[in-house]
This record gives C-alpha cells, structure tokens and sequence, in this order.
C-alpha cells in the first residue's frame, strides 16, 4: 500500500469507535467498505454520520457525500478484498480478533492490519497468522474523529517499514501518532485515565467531593492546563526558572508521601450506587446525542485554539 496516500480502507464493526473511524475515513476521501452484521447497518451508519458530519476536524462534510463513499458487506473476506489498510473494531473478544484478523489477512494478503483494541496486545491479535507481528494496534481515543491522539503499538519482530506505515496512515487522516516503545497493558493514555478515576472513585466514596464538584475541579485546573502542557512540562514550568530540577530537588520525598495516601477503592455495590445517584442528580436526564455534539464541538475548538497559538520548541 502507499501508506501516504491510500486509497481504500475496511472498517470491521459498527460499535463507537467503528463509526468515528468511518466517518473520518471517508471525510479523508477514501472509499470505506464497512463490515458487519446489522440488519439495519445502513440506517445505524447513517445516524452516527449525521451526529459526526457537523463536527469533523476539516470542517462539515454533507452526509450524503460520506455515504457515497461507503459499502457494506456482511463477510469479512469480501470488505477486506482490495483493501489497503483494515482497521478492527469489534469487542474486546481475543477468539473473535484472532478469527477476524486470519480471515482479514487471506483476503487482503498486502493490506495494513490494524486493531483499535484497548486492552490486547499486538503480538495476541496475531497469534494465529503466520506472522503474527503483522497486526498492529492503532489505539485511538474517543471520539476518535477528533481527539487527535493514536498510539501505536507494535508486537515484538515487527518489520519497521509496517509501523512506518501505520503512523503515515495515521498522520494521512490528520491523527499525532506515538509509537509506544514497547507493549504495555491498557498502553499509555487509559493508564494514565485509570489511576485519575480510580482517585476520583475514592475522593467521591469518602465524602470529600461530589461527583459534579470533582468534574468541576478537574475541568477548571488540570484539564484546562493538560490541554495546553503535559504533566512534565507543566511540573517543570512548576519549578519556576529552575524548572523540574528546582522542583524535584524540593518535591521528591514529599512526592512518594503523597502517593502512599492515595485510594485504592473497591468496586462493589455501595460505591457504584453512590456514583450513579450522584452522577443522576449532577447531569440530570441523558440525551447522548445532545451531549455529544456539544462535546465534540467545544473539543474541536479547545484544538484549535491551541493550534492557533503554537507550541513552544
């Protein structure tokens, strides 16, 4: 495939990450042949390209001219045939990945194998190929139309020219991709998100916050400046003119102190009952289609902003 410039790409599933995936392949022009076994997939394409055409990074697109873009077949061998590239998306099922990806892997014997798994690891998916660090992860973060990040993850033995390959093709669709340098559980930003929530369960089941106040905590000091600067960058802008050296010189014992007293909360009944009242009371009556367009359209503008200004060297 000319990973710079491809030309056709399947799409295995129609879950959320799916439908990100399609809408934002076909806004980059690229003809998608969606793979799944909805008996009302096109009705269910449609409705999520409705939700997704307004907010897509280059601008609206009219959802007639995605659909145009689109075919759908209900075998796996018959989306994947001809593709250049073949991005998985179905459940975090290992038997049914491994499945997929060896009847994927017949039909489309040149194509670029990737899966948006969250929780597998490459060399796993592959298993059963016979080369089985041919799959490559390309994790990317909801909703993956937007957010700009995919992290690449390669299995050991991998050919350098295929992660190569996978990070042109990712860049092509206007995705930061980052090669992990070395497969990890849950990779890198759902770790990062994990440890956040699981002090987020535990601030809320002492009493010390409510479920509404700890979001507005969050969206008001880290999430606003994490937008901007990472951890290291912004604890090194902490330090002052001495940066992280003058910071970890007067920090680090206090540092390994702190994270002693963290919460290791438990996940039983009374603490999801507690979330969820709370969460009820907080955000009221769910419209997910409302909610999301207002977040998918205040996140293309934090983007922006920050892409306007520019980065520091």
């Amino acid at each position: 495939m000319s990973a710079a410039k491809p030309r056709t790409a399947a799409v295995l599933g129609t879950g959320t990450i799916a439908l990100g995936w399609i809408a934002l392949f076909a806004a980059k022009g690229l003809d998608v042949r969606v793979s799944s076994t909805r008996a009302d997939v096109k009705e269910h394409v449609t409705r999520a390209l409705r939700l997704y055409a307004p907010s897509l990074p280059d601008g609206a697109v009219p959802v007639d001219l995605l659909m145009s873009r689109l075919s759908f077949f209900a075998d796996v061998e018959e989306a994947a045939a001809g593709a250049e590239v073949v991005q998985e998306n179905v459940r975090e099922d290992l038997a049914l990945k491994q499945e997929l990806f060896g009847r994927a892997a017949q039909a489309a014997p040149e194509a670029l194998l990737l899966s948006s798994t969250s929780t597998l690891l490459p060399g796993d998916l592959g298993a059963l190929l016979e080369d089985p660090a041919r799959v490559v992860v390309g994790h990317p973060f909801n909703p993956p139309h937007i957010v700009p990040l995919v992290e690449v993850v390669a299995a050991d033995g991998a050919e350098a020219a295929m992660v190569e390959a996978a990070v042109d093709f990712y860049r092509f669709l206007g995705k930061r991709p980052v090669v992990l340098r070395r497969a990890v559980p849950g990779f890198v930003a759902n770790r990062l998100q994990s440890a956040l929530l699981r002090e987020c369960i535990h601030l809320m089941r002492e009493g010390v916050v409510t479920v509404a106040e700890l979001d507005e905590i969050v969206t008001a000091s880290i999430g606003s400046r994490w937008a901007v600067v990472g951890p290291f960058r912004a604890f090194h802008l902490g330090g002052g003119p001495g940066g992280l050296r003058h910071l970890m010189a007067h920090l680090g014992d206090g540092l390994e102190r702190g994270w002693a007293g963290l919460g290791t909360p438990p996940v039983d009944d009374v603490t999801v009952r507690t979330l969820l009242d709370q969460a009820d009371e907080a955000f009221g009556a769910y419209d997910y289609e409302e909610l999301a367009i207002w977040r998918d359209a205040a996140q293309n503008a934090v983007i922006a902003a920050v892409e306007d200004v520019g980065k520091p060297n």
